[in-house]
């Protein structure tokens, strides 16, 4: 038993900050929902960015979700004033207890200093100074070998004070919603699908050294077309968009193409209907495995140990690289990564063939 642990039945309300990425904020999911497993009369609120809400809305431990716009910063000091303003009180109205920063990010030392809670934690960030470790009550201890995944690191922020998450939280919550259910369902119908058995394949990601060959995904949708309508799926970015475009021309059959048309949620109830989910490591990835769906995963330079699917049926395919995981924006910093490039077709297929050949 820790001699500091946070006596969680003395707090009323609980405030967990996730200033990152959207498939960061899911991959914080659990952290609600243990926490209030864990004591189930506290009230758990979040703070991400606006355009990650998603990620949280609807989520069953969730009380309120508060937003930080993401372009704040680039607001001039007259209009960001009354925004910050605006933030703060609703904040400080909500009279936290504790805290739980799972990032590095500046705002969330500042916020357990001036809100007044009466716990806090946050990992320890090496080279911050004291004004970090003055700022939180507890800090945790964050793994630098790479061999934890994000989400183990994240349920110990609630090891450190004191809460031991049983197995049968410690899963990410997604939450589509009836409108993005209906939405599909209608795109599905339209193409004859209700009800048909299909592959999802998100190939793109917002970074490129991220993705695999154009001419490598045309090769597995055909393959794959030969016993599965194929939906191919990506953000409206116009890299992502280009990217579809040139599959798209190379293959020789016709996969569904909902590249650019699908919002967030509706992307999760598309994944959550697929037989397969087959993408890079990227948001999409961790959607697919938060609605339950197997998943092949192509990895290059980041590591899989620490971002796999997490508690899904899946299969991670790289290449024997020595070199990797080595976290560079491509070789050289080139924006190419050549342990994907070179990621064979028939290793893909494989994985694939093998979870589709599993019941779900």
């Amino acid at each position: 038993m820790l001699k500091d642990a946070v006596p969680l039945g003395e707090i009323a309300r609980a405030l967990v900050i996730v200033l990152r990425h959207h498939g960061d904020v899911l991959l914080a999911s659990p952290v609600l929902g243990a926490l209030q497993a864990h004591a189930p009369k506290i009230e758990v609120d979040a703070l991400v960015y606006d355009d990650t809400a998603p990620m949280l809305e609807g989520h069953p431990a969730l009380s309120q979700l508060h937003v930080v716009g993401r372009n704040w910063k680039k607001e001039g000091l007259l209009s960001r004033l009354p925004l910050e303003k605006q933030l703060f009180s609703a904040l400080r109205a909500r009279r936290y207890d504790l805290l739980v920063h799972l990032t590095e990010q500046p705002r969330g030392a500042w916020l357990a200093r001036s809100l007044g809670t009466r716990c806090s934690v946050a990992p320890v960030v090496p080279g911050r100074g004291d004004f970090w470790a003055r700022s939180f009550t507890h800090l945790y201890p964050l793994a630098r070998n790479g061999r934890r995944h994000k989400i183990e690191a994240n349920l110990d922020a609630l090891r450190r004070i004191g809460v031991q998450p049983g197995m049968e939280v410690r899963r990410m919550q997604f939450v589509p919603g009836a409108e993005a259910n209906a939405r599909i369902e209608a795109l599905l119908a339209a193409e004859g699908m209700a009800g048909r058995s299909f592959v999802h394949i998100h190939p793109a990601s917002r970074w490129r050294f991220k993705c695999w060959t154009a001419e490598r995904n045309a090769e597995l949708i055909d393959r794959l077309s030969a016993s599965h309508r194929v939906v191919l799926t990506a953000a409206p970015d116009p890299a992502e968009m280009a990217l579809v475009d040139e599959i798209v021309a190379k293959t020789r059959t016709k996969p569904l193409v909902l590249a650019g048309k699908l919002q967030i949620k509706e992307l999760g109830a598309l994944t959550e209907r697929a037989r397969l989910f087959v993408g890079v490591d990227s948001m999409p990835m961790h959607l697919s495995a938060a609605m339950g769906t197997p998943a092949v995963a192509l990895f290059g330079p980041s590591g899989e140990q620490e971002w796999r699917p997490w508690r899904v049926a899946h299969r991670v395919v790289t290449t024997s690289h020595p070199c990797r995981p080595c976290g560079n924006d491509g070789c050289g910093g080139g924006k190419i990564s050549e342990c994907l490039t070179t990621l064979p077709v028939d290793d893909v297929y494989a994985a694939a063939q093998e979870l589709l050949s599993r019941e779900r």
